[in-house]
């Protein structure tokens, strides 16, 4: 239970019994005080020679305001903003630190959906911060969570008619489920595309609730990408997934985009046509294909693969050389790249976020829910994206710049034949 504050700072017999986060939110209050009278002192002065016709001052102070609570970094106080009556035609006073309404300061207001989005239930708001911000603070209830929840539907909406103005070199795309509450299906596949931009910035650019990793939910998202100015990528990386590539085939200006299947997808569909007993000695073979320094090398550790498992476990050989061109595309550009364009880890890793909020709370609520808890964690997570390794090849790769191994084959009038 918090104490009553005395309202004299400088009460000796009092602040010794008070405890440090007492102390200042007492100090917050008093400041916020004085702060609101010079404010409105300023604003009166600055309009004292105006005068009606009978002489009197149009701009006057005009008492207080009804106390209301005001939660701070340094905790929840009780306020009694000044008032002033403001008689010019069509003028009114609005302070500029304490707004009419205002409840929260902006920066409990911002802290509060990251602590959701990252684990902390609607329920346990109060308990969890009225030891920290006070007993009597405002908007810490589930119906004000519910109220940020509604808004992050609204911007996500907005977003996804922004328009597309950067110049994109790779996508990655992936399908990721996460659990609901309500509806028919228990979980909903949420199908994410994330790219780098000319400049070696990793951007979001879709979430968006589809029908399991179907051929037509990609290419719906696709084409509204494009329409709002995405450019053709040079690489789109992902899964197995068949819709995804059906879907890109499908949009014309994708044509000339490369495919590289994600080599972790590769690994563990591999791995499951094995006993337990040689799963180590596999996957061991497998990273050393997919960190080849060169595709002879790869190849090299195919055959060898293929030499050693093809007679008792011809599935697990079958499935390794599945599409093997597509798994291979990133020796065709610089070797800095590669740790990032093999792999569709970007997205997996940036949904751990997701998928820990969800389980808190036992799923997301609805498919619409879904995508906006997805799209707030991931829009913040983009906030600390770091660039791709080796973003200055970027220009060299754009400019018609042609990788062998990861390296520059320098531009003769053999280029064409080399490539």
């Amino acid at each position: 239970m918090l104490k009553v504050l005395p309202e004299n700072l400088n009460d000796e017999n009092a602040l010794p019994h008070l405890s440090l986060d007492e102390i200042a939110r007492l100090g917050a209050k008093k400041l916020l005080k004085e702060a609101l009278e010079l404010e409105v002192e300023e604003y009166v002065n600055n309009f004292k020679s105006l005068r009606d016709p009978d002489g009197k001052r149009i701009v006057v102070r005009n008492g207080k305001s009804k106390p209301r609570n005001i939660t701070m970094g340094s905790g929840t106080v009780d306020v009694q903003a000044p008032r002033v009556n403001d008689r010019r035609e069509g003028q009114k006073y609005t302070s500029q630190i304490l707004p009419p309404y205002l409840r929260k300061s902006p920066k409990v207001e911002s802290v509060l959906p990251i602590l959701y989005l990252k684990g902390l239930s609607g329920n346990a708001f109060n308990e969890a911060l009225e030891g920290l911000l006070g007993e009597n603070a405002s908007g810490l209830s589930k119906s004000s969570i519910s109220s940020l929840k509604k808004s992050w539907e609204k911007e996500l909406g907005s977003w996804k008619q922004r328009e597309i103005n950067e110049k994109f070199v790779y996508l990655w795309a992936d399908g990721v489920y996460v659990k609901v509450r309500l509806g028919e299906d228990k979980k909903v596949c949420l199908l994410v595309v994330v790219g780098v931009t000319d400049k070696g910035e990793k951007k979001l650019l879709a979430v968006e609730g589809g029908f399991r990793e179907s051929k037509d939910s990609w290419k719906c998202i696709f084409n509204s990408l494009v329409s709002r100015g995405l450019n053709a990528p040079l690489v789109m990386i992902g899964d197995g997934a068949l819709g995804l590539w059906s879907a890109i085939r499908e949009v014309p200006e994708f044509k000339d985009t490369k495919e590289q299947r994600c080599w972790v997808h590769k690994i563990a569909n591999v791995l499951n046509h094995f006993p337990d007993r040689l799963k180590p000695k596999v996957k061991a073979m497998l990273h050393d294909m997919m960190k080849a320094e060169s595709e002879n090398m790869a190849i090299k550790g195919k055959k060898e693969f293929e030499k050693n498992f093809n007679e008792k476990y011809p599935k697990g050989v079958k499935c390794l050389l599945k599409d093997w061109d597509k798994v291979t595309t990133y020796f065709s550009f610089p070797a800095m790249h590669w740790q990032s364009i093999r792999t569709s880890n970007p997205i997996e890793s940036a949904f751990a976020t997701v998928k820990l909020r969800t389980k808190t709370t036992k799923g997301a609520g609805s498919t619409t829910m879904a995508e906006a808890m997805a799209f707030k964690l991931l829009t913040e997570a983009e906030k600390k994206w770091r660039k791709i390794k080796g973003f200055k090849k970027i220009e060299k790769l754009l400019n018609g710049g042609v990788y062998k191994d990861g390296n520059l084959v320098e531009k003769d009038g053999d280029q064409e034949a080399v490539a």
